[in-house]
Order: structure tokens, then sequence, then C-alpha cells
């Protein structure tokens, strides 16, 4: 997803956004563990997305 798109979103739909993508890097992080994880990929993508969300979410504070 990519940062103007993010900057679409209201905040409180960021921040529900944000905690379904949390749930989402623990299922991988658990995947990758227990060895079922393909795209192992994919953890840096959700992490990336959470971290750019974040910051929108600061700046708007500001």
């Amino acid at each position: 997803m990519k940062a103007a798109e993010i900057r679409k979103i209201s905040t409180a739909d960021l921040e529900k956004r944000i905690v379904e993508l949390k749930a989402e890097l623990f299922n991988l992080r658990f995947q990758l563990a227990v060895g079922q994880l393909d795209n192992t990929a994919r953890i840096g993508q959700v992490k990336r997305t959470i971290a750019q969300m974040k910051t929108i979410i600061s700046e708007r504070a500001e």
C-alpha cells in the first residue's frame, strides 16, 4: 500500500487497520517458527505498512 493511498484513509480506520495488521504479523511469525510460511517477504511488507500508517497518524497529530 502506497503512502498516498494511506493518507486518504481516516485516522480511526488507520488505527483499526493497524490492529488487523499486527494480528496478521503475529500469525506470520508463528507460521515462520513452525515452518509453514511460504512467502517470508510478507513479514517485511506488513511491518513496513504498519510503520507507514503510524507515521501518517503521528503527522496528523502535529
